[in-house]
């Protein structure tokens, strides 16, 4: 275990946004297999594969280069010398204030157009229910992740937490549910 993460780490120090972007690929398609078959217990006979492509495609091609990049921008650009508490508050506002609206945004956009449905009516329906259960989890996330994590494995970090969060996005995806609509694991 040990020398396979030596090995990742190694990767990632190679080709940073390659290997995060790989890596949030397949995790965003774990956290779909996760919803379909743990959540809503399709069944592998009844599995919307196409579903986990999409959400294997948007982390792979837009979440993963767009975390390691934003990750890389906030460790550059937000810094108080002396100050670390309230630079690991201002990145944690900042990733709360500019990434998760416009990324769950650029989510359910991106969803609806893949699928070849309305944007509008997945916004309508979702947007608000989504980013108000993401400002009650990811917030301590990233305060934790900013705080003791090293730059180079932030996005890793934040991908496996995203296991459940993407779980639940898929779902909320999918079913097109507003907020008074409970998952079955919220």
């Amino acid at each position: 275990m040990a020398s396979a993460f030596r090995w990742y780490q190694l990767k990632l120090a190679q080709r940073p946004l390659l290997t995060s972007s790989i890596t949030t690929s397949v995790l965003f398609a774990t956290g779909d297999v996760m919803a379909q078959q743990g959540v809503e217990r399709v069944g592998v006979k009844k599995h919307d594969w196409s579903r986990t492509g999409r959400m294997a495609f948007y982390g792979g091609a837009i979440f993963g280069p767009l975390a390691t990049t934003w990750f890389g921008f906030l460790q550059r650009r937000v810094v108080f010398p002396g100050r670390p508490n309230a630079e690991i508050f201002a990145r944690v506002g900042l990733d709360q204030a500019i990434l998760a609206p416009g990324n769950l945004f650029l989510f359910l956009n991106t969803m609806a157009l893949l699928e070849g449905t309305s944007a509008s009516d997945k916004l309508n329906s979702t947007y608000w229910p989504a980013l108000s259960r993401n400002w009650m989890v990811w917030p301590v996330v990233q305060f934790i992740n900013f705080k003791y994590v090293p730059l180079e494995l932030r996005v890793l970090v934040a991908n496996i937490v995203s296991l459940g969060w993407n779980c639940y996005l898929s779902y909320l995806n999918s079913s097109g549910k507003n907020d008074d609509d409970e998952p079955p694991f919220a």
